[in-house]
């Protein structure tokens, strides 16, 4: 699991989203191996969570560990999830990455394969992980 700072929907027919990926990380490398993942919108409760899941790297640290510690997690379409998210999609690269070449993140152009709406709520922003002091804008 991880925190991706830069994602947007690209089309309703097909659902298609974009997600950046940082480069050098873990979940970059998950997605070139396993192109299937889950891309989990936040509730504004969940700031908390960035501290593990943006600032650490799953190279050296296992989120699903601590998370299902925590009492954190659930399945969904076997993967497992956050129990608090708001939504949750599956989602496949439908195209290889723009070229590298364009900055510090890899970005995909993902098929929306299945989503979920779990929970009620406000969305977790940068906005508010600005105001937490959690990130700069």
């Amino acid at each position: 699991m991880h925190i991706c700072t830069y994602v947007s929907a690209m089309s309703m027919h097909p659902k298609r989203m974009m997600v950046a990926i940082f480069k050098g990380t873990q979940t970059l490398e998950n997605i070139e191996t396993n192109p299937h993942f889950v891309l989990q919108l936040l509730h504004t409760d969940q700031y908390n969570l960035v501290k593990l899941l943006g600032k650490q790297s799953g190279k050296t640290v296992n989120k699903i560990e601590r998370l299902h510690k925590h009492k954190l997690l659930t399945t969904w379409q076997d993967f497992p999830i956050l129990r608090q998210a708001l939504s949750v999609m599956e989602l496949k690269p439908s195209f290889d990455p723009l070229p590298a070449d364009t900055g510090d993140h890899m970005t995909y152009i993902c098929d929306v394969l299945a989503w979920k709406n779990l929970n009620n709520g406000e969305p977790l922003t940068t906005q508010i992980l600005h105001e937490k002091r959690i990130i700069r804008i």
